[in-house]
């Protein structure tokens, strides 16, 4: 986290707001167990572990999707939730429910695909299912739209199973006064072939509780073996519940190749009512099989704002199936993942960056700060506003106790492998290791622990209040929707004082300026072409401009498309952060 930021007001008056803030439930590095629940306000939760790091989604309500990371469990309850996309569309830019993302193979190679409810304002009759593919392998994007399965007509909870090598998409719809489930074979992740067929429909008394309903299908393959878990009867009573399906026969759209349990699989309980609308996950060393579900603290709360996200493992009956108890108690300990505090080798989805190393020397009492190597580390932000370093093997700077000096090590999720960041005097960068405090760098001597950060390719600049990227158009500065266009892909090139200049793919002979307190084109050179490049305690960077000492920002906040970025005295606001994605 920021701290030592009293530096002149050209550069930065305050690097960020509320810098200085710790979040005091965060999970204490290495603990073994957790309780749920995990997230308040969490309905229709997605949970995923990849390359060292859980990301999880629930339904947002308004116009924008947003993502947590953490590299345990228990830190999604505190990371700052992350726009990812946001849409002003009117026919579908509200009411987004319910979406998940899914790694799969598409016609681009392996991609994420983050499908999602949305429709029209003041209204639920026209929701629909949309898809978004993401330029790269970082389940956070940035994302591309692709398009609407089924815009015609009313399609939620929407969910991708694949069956013998062929991708088939599931969703549920109203049929007369009944909720069913349905199933479709799909050309690529968002474009279905032929016509749906029925999954399931609520025709058993416990489906039929408040309302006849079936919903939220998810997919779950085991040994062979293809089962849907899914949700039945109304949400808004405490009898909403998970039922199973399993594949008998040969053809996944003939609806007889399907078998029903006969009696539901996860009621209420212990506490917990409503439990329902789920997903699966596996635990960091792929030994454990986990759910994630929201359930109610009372049974007179409803389909709102009080489902939380919980999680708990399950195991397997003797015939195959999933045996997935019952609801584990709110505060009641439950193991951590296996794996969660490693030892583990992971690359998390970030940027590989250069900690570019900068030495303070004086020579005929002359004090110069000089650039004199870099060391290439992907830089993983922490829900505490702590960051950790991995190399290209999979290793993470570790200090303090655990090394006799800095080395990367596996992943062992101890305080020595975790660094606070702080801006000095000069406008440089300092790494402090939370567990013996002391700075990297400072075992070579006094101004030896100074450090400036730039990636070592291009990246895309996402805004964290709208999820669109800065885009370089030839006149303007404005953020747009991610469409892969070199003027939107980013070189951010180290300067000799420790800031970066930046200039896009597509004009990379013009660098981003900030004069009279506007963007604007310019020569690259100068200190209002030079940008200091601050990771922020709550996830994603200030670019702080070294003339102005403003910080680039989406102009009013804005989630529209086209809508300038400027520059601006630091107000602490979400529009003046910014993540950097990798775009391949």
């Amino acid at each position: 986290m920021f701290e030592n930021i009293n530096r002149p007001k050209t550069l930065l008056k305050t690097a960020i707001s509320g810098a200085l803030l710790m979040l005091s439930s965060y999970s204490v590095a290495g603990e073994s167990t957790f309780a749920n629940p995990i997230l308040d306000n969490g309905a229709d939760p997605w949970v995923t572990y990849y390359d060292g790091n859980y990301y999880s989604a629930t339904t947002t309500w308004g116009s924008t999707l947003t993502m947590r990371k953490s590299p345990t469990l228990a830190g999604l309850r505190d990371t700052s939730a992350v726009t990812v996309w946001s849409e002003t569309d009117p026919k579908s830019g509200f009411n987004f429910w319910a979406f998940e993302f899914h790694r799969l193979k598409g016609p681009d190679g392996w991609r994420w695909y983050m499908m999602y409810t949305s429709g029209r304002d003041g209204t639920y009759d026209y929701q629909h299912l949309s898809v978004l593919e993401s330029a790269g392998d970082d389940p956070m994007g940035p994302y591309e739209f692709k398009g609407a399965p089924m815009p015609d007509s009313y399609n939620i909870d929407g969910s991708y199973i694949t069956i013998h090598d062929q991708l088939y998409l599931m969703y549920s719809q109203w049929q007369g006064d009944e909720q069913r489930n349905m199933i479709v074979k799909m050309k690529n992740p968002w474009t279905i072939e032929g016509e749906p067929s029925l999954l399931t429909r609520p025709e058993k008394s416990w489906e039929r509780v408040g309302m006849n309903v079936n919903e939220g299908p998810e997919p779950l393959i085991h040994d062979g073996k293809v089962y849907v878990v899914y949700s039945a009867s109304y949400c808004a009573t405490p009898d909403y519940k998970l039922a199973l399906l399993e594949l008998v026969g040969d053809d996944p759209l003939d609806p007889d190749a399907w078998q029903k349990s006969d009696e539901p699989i996860f009621t209420k309980g212990n506490g917990v009512y409503g439990p329902g609308h789920n997903g699966f996950f596996v635990s960091p060393d792929g030994s454990e099989q986990w759910l994630a579900y929201h359930g109610n603290p009372s049974a007179e709360d409803a389909c709102g704002t009080k489902r939380a996200l919980r999680a708990q493992p399950f195991t397997w009956n003797k015939d195959g199936s999933p045996n997935l108890g019952e609801p584990v108690a709110s505060g009641k300990d439950i193991a951590v993942p296996s794996g969660e505090n490693g030892p583990l080798r992971v690359k998390p989805q970030a940027p590989m960056m250069r900690l570019n190393h900068f030495v303070t020397r004086t020579h005929n009492d002359q004090t110069h700060t000089i650039l004199t190597n870099t060391t290439p580390a992907i830089v993983d932000q922490l829900p505490d506003g702590s960051v950790r370093f991995a190399d290209y093997a999979g290793g993470f700077l570790t200090g303090g106790q655990c090394a006799d000096s800095p080395s990367f090590q596996a992943w062992t999720n101890q305080a020595c492998q975790r660094w606070d960041v702080n801006v000095n005097d000069a406008g440089l960068l300092t790494f402090t290791n939370k567990d013996d405090h002391v700075n990297y760098g400072r075992e070579q001597g006094e101004g030896y622990d100074q450090w400036s950060l730039s990636p070592l390719q291009s990246v895309a600049i996402v805004s964290a209040v709208s999820g669109k990227v800065v885009t370089g158009t030839k006149t303007t500065i404005e953020q747009q929707k991610w469409t892969n266009d070199k003027l939107q892909q980013w070189w951010l090139q180290p300067e000799q004082d420790g800031t970066v200049t930046m200039v896009t793919q597509g004009e990379p002979t013009h660098c981003l300026n900030a004069i009279d307190h506007k963007t604007q084109w310019g020569m690259c050179v100068g200190d209002q072409s030079h940008w200091y490049l601050y990771p922020r305690d709550k996830g994603g960077y200030s670019i702080v401009n070294k003339a102005s000492g403003q910080l680039l920002g989406v102009e009013q906040c804005s989630i529209n498309n086209h809508a300038k970025v400027g520059v601006s005295d630091d107000a602490g606001k979400e529009c003046q952060s910014f993540y950097l994605r990798n775009t391949k």
